[in-house]
């Protein structure tokens, strides 16, 4: 399918998964309208975003009149409609590592190296409130566990899930940006060295730099991630 027009992507520029949509567009070259949406504004989401996500989050997406949320299914069209490099493997083995990657970022990973460490050690205490030392401390053995099985996942390919950048190293990398801002989340990622040398390729590409954003560590703003 080759695809015309510039999509749009409604979302808060520091959300992970905002920037996940972001890395895939930039991957593929694709020109595209970023439209801030400040989900916990007063009163709520814009009625307009409730429109097209019924239920207030964020990314949302829309291509020529066909709207999408959720940000996997919104990288799968971008990959599947536009022309470029491909973000998916070819062979059936690969596409299903992958798969595996995501599903473990986002059962897994996410709340508990974003929420659980980056929010409460980084955001929390910005913001002027107690960080939960105790839910830190409970997460620091999940995170290694994420860490871990991410690295064995990876095993001696350059990327997540083989030898070319996918999905799953769009998915992953911006819950990273955040997770290394915590103290703790530097020192777990120092002791993984195939998953610190993935950080320091995927966070050099191009793809990273354009659609770094200065980290929001506000209680509203850590929300949005």
């Amino acid at each position: 399918m080759q695809a015309v027009g510039h999509p749009i992507v409604f979302g808060a520029p520091y959300s992970v998964y905002v920037r996940a949509v972001r890395l895939a567009l930039e991957e593929k070259n694709v020109r595209y309208e970023l439209v801030p949406v400040d989900i916990f504004a007063s009163g709520g989401p814009p009625p307009e975003h409730r429109a097209r996500h019924p239920f207030g989050k964020i990314p949302a997406f829309e291509h020529v009149g066909f709207r999408l949320y959720e940000a996997g299914a919104i990288t799968r069209y971008v990959d599947e409609a536009f022309p470029g490099p491909r973000l998916q493997p070819e062979d059936p083995r690969g596409r299903a590592r992958m798969s595996q990657i995501i599903s473990v970022l986002d059962s897994y990973a996410y709340r508990t190296l974003v929420w659980d460490i980056y929010v409460e050690r980084v955001a929390r205490p910005a913001s002027g409130a107690a960080p939960d030392e105790q839910k830190i401390a409970g997460a620091l053995s999940k995170a290694e566990i994420c860490l871990s099985a991410l690295a064995e996942l990876m095993g001696e390919a350059p990327w997540l899930a083989g030898a070319e950048i996918t999905w799953a190293d769009l998915h992953a990398a911006p819950i990273f940006s955040v997770f290394r801002l915590a103290p703790e989340g530097a020192s777990l990622l120092g002791h993984e060295t195939r998953l610190r040398e993935w950080w320091e390729r995927v966070s050099a590409r191009p793809s990273f730099l354009r659609t770094k954003v200065s980290p929001r560590h506000g209680s509203h703003s850590a929300g949005a991630l």
